[in-house]
């Protein structure tokens, strides 16, 4: 079966589709290389991570998240942050962002030149 392809009877809100996540988070300050690590260890932990931006008091996250519609992409976004909390030793910073846009849109954006910049170079970057 081809990328795409559907079995019959089934409907286009069945199939997983790829988002575009980009999740937002700030608080009090935190030492730098503690979030950083802390960031490295969540991109380890879920590989899935394409990108991490930080600062002393405020972090970016971009993704992909395959699932079956928005709803679902933004709900697995939000409970992000929260659920490894502890385990990556994230700061208790609040999610104050996020944007979740599907694939076709992502890529019109970067088209156009008015989206953010593709994910590059991957990994975890200070602003």
């Amino acid at each position: 079966m081809a990328a795409g392809d559907r079995f019959e009877g089934e409907e286009p809100g069945d199939i997983p589709r790829l988002w575009h996540v980009t999740l937002s988070v700030s608080g009090k300050e935190a030492p730098l290389p503690e979030v950083r690590r802390a960031l490295e260890q969540l991109a380890h932990d879920h590989p899935f991570l394409l990108t991490s931006r930080y600062a002393v008091d405020h972090a970016e996250i971009r993704y992909w998240e395959e699932a079956r519609d928005l709803h679902d992409a933004a709900a697995v976004a939000l409970r992000l942050w929260g659920e490894h909390r502890q385990t990556a030793g994230l700061p208790p910073w609040e999610i104050v962002g996020l944007e979740v846009i599907d694939r076709a849109t992502y890529h019109q954006r970067i088209a156009e030149g008015y989206g953010p910049p593709p994910a590059s170079p991957v990994g975890v970057h200070p602003f």
